[in-house]
């Protein structure tokens, strides 16, 4: 059977990374292993590379980048909680299985009603129609008990405002936790913003990104921003592993001023947490 997606703006971008790391889980020498999204990905009627174009590996990269973050949490904290913001059709939790862990899934009302087509809530997985910008999640976690939350592909359709006041959020309200996110960069930002847009395809135009940062500002900006009890960790991407792309991310990440205008992942925790 096939499920129709009328999605559109920012809940219509998880089936763009949808798209990139189901193709990747179908070809022979991809990198990563993702049965489950392949399946819901054969099963959603629509016209994937006609929108999104050619699927690449950038999504898959990522998604194993938190994955082995969020595996060594549970390693350390079986029984903590992943809070999961904005996360659409991502099946990680199908990857980490992780049984003694709460993992709360955070995502606005039409998403969670697509996510829920695919994947059913259980006790250990919890679904909330919030957006992550709606305090009203932080009740569902467990207090005393180590959180990590992770939001991909999501605080750049936030302004910069609302991301800073997330994260002060977060730090007084919890004790033993860590946050990772994706950010883009400024061009990137701008060119989505632009009265244009950034057309991916002739047949899809991104939602506008308000928020980038170059990656040389990153952490002077959140020392000004955030208390000084976080440390601010630019964690940044794994290789790509093929074509075309592998070398112009290698040459992003290897030239410094290509490096500070390049897309990376961030990490904040207490500094008294640090190792």
């Amino acid at each position: 059977m096939k499920y129709g997606a009328n999605l559109t703006s920012v809940p219509e971008t998880m089936l763009w990374t949808l798209h990139n790391r189901a193709s990747e889980a179908m070809r022979s020498d991809g990198i990563i292993n993702d049965d489950f999204a392949a399946a819901i990905y054969q099963s959603i009627e629509y016209d994937f590379e006609l929108n999104f174009g050619k699927a690449e590996p950038s999504h898959a990269v990522r998604s194993l980048d938190f994955d082995r973050e969020i595996s060594a949490f549970l390693n350390k904290n079986p029984t903590g909680t992943v809070v999961n913001l904005g996360e659409g059709l991502e099946t990680q939790r199908f990857r980490i299985k992780k049984d003694c862990a709460l993992w709360l899934s955070v995502d606005l009302p039409e998403s969670i009603a697509i996510r829920e087509r695919f994947i059913q809530p259980d006790k250990h997985h919890l679904h909330l129609p919030y957006s992550a910008l709606d305090n009203r999640w932080f009740e569902y976690v467990p207090s005393r008990t180590p959180v990590f939350i992770s939001a991909q592909g999501l605080f750049m359709y936030f302004t910069e405002q609302e991301v800073v006041a997330l994260i002060k959020d977060i730090a007084s309200r919890f004790t033993d936790w860590c946050l990772m996110f994706d950010t883009i960069p400024v061009w990137l930002s701008n060119k989505s913003t632009s009265p244009k847009g950034w057309e991916k395809t002739p047949h899809y135009t991104t939602p506008k990104m308000p928020w980038g940062i170059n990656r040389d500002h990153l952490t002077t900006y959140f020392q000004s921003q955030l208390p000084a009890s976080l440390f601010v960790a630019d964690v940044g991407y794994s290789n790509f592993p093929r074509g075309m792309t592998k070398w112009i991310f290698k040459a992003l990440t290897s030239l410094p001023v290509l490096r500070n205008h390049a897309p990376t992942i961030v990490k904040i925790e207490p500094v008294s947490l640090c190792k």
